[in-house]
């Protein structure tokens, strides 16, 4: 396991131990006092807090009903389960190739019925075509040392977006207006891009906002991409890695974020016009 995610995951773990370190002093109740009550060799809370042994959900739950704080243990359940998994560097999803990382994907978008997701930087996955995943996946598997596969990659990512068009399933999408202006590929790949966009708009199950360069007095700032799906999991995409958060608290604020972006946008005839702006920007 590579050091900087061994860190991470440690990170994770000391942050759900401090929690129920704090939880339990809030209490008021003594270690010991706390370990009487749940049945417990009076050891095991120091081993806990000190994040020498992880807490399995049973005594999360046993903690918190001791500490009368049973209304945090969903959130800290959650923390735990994905400490090992929350934080994946991009080496190591790209290890067997990219075609790989997006085929794994189609489990969880075939089973999202709402999915909400904020683009920064590049067009969404689920919206590009062909020419354009393919200057996008021949960068990143370029900059990450990914195997050479991005033919097969593109394929496996076009094969991904026809749940656009499956019954039964929701999208509604952000884009900052610099996701129409950034350049990948040439004047004809972004060309098409823009135009296939305009496509996926006019779609009955898919809603798409622009952020406009003119927003003014923005009550949200730019922030990293993220998905969520069905408010149970987001996926943050950073240089590095990709964060997956689980926790309810946490995916709350990303929901929340989501919110007060979508405030920021403009909607059908404007957000078109935003679209058509770019590609007359493209001589």
């Amino acid at each position: 396991m590579p050091s900087y995610q061994s860190s991470s995951v440690e990170t994770a773990r000391k942050n759900v131990a401090a929690r129920l370190r704090e939880i339990r002093r809030d209490s008021g109740l003594k270690g010991h006092e706390l370990a009487a009550f749940a049945g417990w060799n009076k050891s095991k809370v120091s081993r806990i807090e000190n994040a020498v042994t992880p807490p399995s959900d049973a005594d999360i739950r046993a903690w918190c009903a001791g500490c009368s704080a049973e209304e945090q243990a969903p959130d800290l359940i959650a923390a735990s389960r994905t400490a090992d998994s929350m934080y994946l560097e991009w080496k190591r999803l790209q290890g067997t190739g990219l075609r790989q990382l997006q085929e794994s994907r189609i489990p969880l978008y075939e089973r999202t019925k709402l999915h909400r997701g904020y683009a920064s930087h590049v067009m969404p996955g689920l919206f590009q075509t062909p020419a354009y995943a393919s200057a996008l996946l021949e960068t990143i598997g370029r900059f990450h040392r990914a195997p050479k596969d991005t033919a097969d990659a593109v394929e496996a990512r076009m094969a991904r977006a026809h749940v656009l068009r499956k019954a039964g399933h929701r999208f509604a999408f952000l884009l900052e207006e610099s996701v129409l202006r950034y350049q990948l590929g040439d004047a004809e790949c972004m060309a098409g891009q823009l135009g296939h966009l305009l496509s996926v708009m006019s779609l009955p199950a898919v809603s798409v906002g622009i952020i406009p360069f003119a927003a003014r007095e923005r009550t949200m700032w730019t922030v990293e991409t993220f998905d969520i799906f069905d408010d149970a999991r987001v996926h943050v995409e950073l240089l590095t890695a990709q964060v997956t958060l689980t926790a309810p608290g946490e995916v709350a604020m990303y929901v929340r974020a989501f919110g007060d972006l979508r405030e920021l946008a403009v909607y059908g005839s404007d957000a078109r016009a935003c679209v058509a702006d770019a590609l007359s920007a493209l001589g």
